[in-house]
């Protein structure tokens, strides 16, 4: 006898709660996406729909309500099944574990637990029955991408994909006995680690498929390794993905599936009303808070790729380095949230593009320490899209060829940065408490050049002080940091 499954999912939608105007056309936004679902649900019979990590961060309406609101509009989307994200932890792990509390949905974690007694903090799995299938999901967040919580010292996670595996393992060896049907693994770990993951679990653990996020991978095809296929559904609310499974209950197996990423707009979905009135109320509230004008630039500044020198970086970059003690800012590439930002920038347009705000710390490098930092920051790994990258500051000028993995120009201010030259250099307090893994070299060693000290306690501040006594700001790409292929 053979069933059919539906399975949808989605992963980092970040606050992306409201539709945008796209080709004249509006796209996202949780109410079609929400729209999207209970059109599925009605269409097939046997409906499932999963979120794989980072609900959280990336609008006002999260941030202003420290993620109650976001768990509120995701009761009404109401996924069957959501694993945890890094982003999840941001605002603690106490209030991680209050809004546990307020979620309808289950919320599964199996590898993060208390370090003094092993404890998990999250069910680790669950088992969903609909028509007599038993689907089970397990969810994956290992420590890879949980640098937040480093400096809380009662919760631990499986350090790696190794350990990860062999958890997956256990758990699949102890509910052999249940007659589980189809077994789902949601991570949040980037879709180069689900590769590796899949390549280590075993075929008689019985994983069907992975749901990955982390690393906003936009798919055209499932990728299958190991024999499972591992999907993603790139970021936000714009697309959904879709496994449309056809089971078969007497050989226990999966008898064919397909898979594609669904556009989620006014042509493919309609609008959810109970969740258009919930949206409004809370947009309505932060309008009136946040919807005024701090600066405007000359024209739209782009931030299109993390990994490459942008307009916005470099704007970011020279603001936190302006009438600064410091000679260098390194702006994590990562922290500017928008593609595109202006003219008119109101502040929550600042806000959004900046959402983790944390305080400013300046070291004392030397030449050649700066030297091994920018060859970390370009090594291979990171044009693979998941490791730290930079900004930096006007005056810098280094040039980089990855065939070769050599600096060919390595220049501060017009002239050459020699090796037992001194420079100040400022980073976030993120980048500061993971220094020795983002950067590449020990902070220790940087410590004995200087004690490294706090310069300014909000980010954003700064910002919104230097947009509030400038107009007309303009940036350009101006060959500050120069990879050649």
């Amino acid at each position: 006898m053979k069933k059919t499954l539906t399975l949808l999912h989605s992963n980092d939608l970040h606050g992306d709660f409201l539709a945008e105007k796209v080709d004249e056309k509006l796209t996202g936004g949780v109410s079609m996406l929400s729209g999207y679902v209970s059109k599925v649900r009605k269409e097939e019979k046997n409906v499932l729909y999963a979120i794989s990590g980072d609900m959280f961060k990336g609008s006002l309406i999260d941030q202003e309500y420290r993620g109650i609101s976001t768990i509120e509009i995701m009761n009404l989307l109401a996924p069957d099944v959501v694993t945890l994200g890094n982003h999840e932890v941001d605002y603690g792990l106490a209030h991680l574990l209050f809004l546990e509390k307020c979620a309808k949905f289950p919320i599964i974690n199996a590898n993060m637990f208390l370090t003094s007694n092993g404890i998990r903090l999250f069910n680790s799995h669950r088992i969903i029955e609909i028509d007599g299938m038993k689907i089970m999901f397990i969810g994956i967040l290992t420590e890879d991408v949980l640098e937040y919580t480093r400096n809380e010292k009662l919760i631990s996670t499986l350090v790696g994909i190794k350990d990860a595996a062999e958890e997956v393992g256990r758990i699949c060896m102890a509910y052999q006995t249940v007659d589980i049907d189809l077994t789902v693994l949601l991570t949040h770990i980037g879709y180069e680690n689900d590769q590796k993951l899949a390549a280590q679990l075993d075929p008689d653990w019985g994983v069907d498929l992975i749901i990955g996020g982390h690393t906003h991978t936009f798919m055209e095809e499932a990728e299958v390794v190991n024999g499972i296929p591992i999907v993603q559904a790139g970021t936000g609310s714009g697309q959904i993905g879709r496994f449309d499974i056809v089971y078969d209950t007497l050989r226990n197996k999966i008898a064919r599936w397909s898979w594609r990423c669904d556009p989620v707009n006014e042509n493919t979905a309609p609008t959810d009303p109970v969740m258009e009135q919930l949206l409004e109320s809370y947009k309505s509230r932060t309008d009136a808070k946040y919807r005024r004008i701090v600066t405007s630039f000359a024209r739209t500044l782009t931030h299109p790729s993390r990994t490459q020198e942008t307009e916005l970086g470099n704007l970011y970059a020279d603001l936190l380095q302006w009438e600064s003690s410091f000679d260098i800012m390194l702006m994590d590439s990562g922290a500017i949230r928008k593609k595109e930002l202006g003219p008119i920038v109101e502040y929550q347009d600042m806000l959004e593009n900046t959402p983790f705000d944390d305080v400013l710390w300046m070291l004392k490098v030397t030449g050649a320490q700066f030297k091994r930092m920018v060859m970390h920051i370009l090594r291979d790994e990171a044009w693979e899209g998941h490791t730290e990258f930079y900004q930096f500051s006007a005056g810098v000028r280094i040039v980089y060829r990855r065939s070769t993995r050599t600096i060919e120009e390595f220049r501060f201010r017009g002239k050459d940065i020699t090796d037992d030259q001194e420079l100040l250099i400022a980073l976030q307090n993120y980048h500061y408490q993971n220094f020795d893994e983002f950067l590449g070299i020990p902070l220790a060693d940087a410590a004995k050049n200087m004690k490294p000290r706090v310069i300014a306690t909000s980010v954003n501040n700064i910002v919104e002080e230097y947009f509030s006594t400038h107009a007309g700001l303009d940036a350009h790409v101006e060959g500050r940091l120069v990879v050649l292929e």
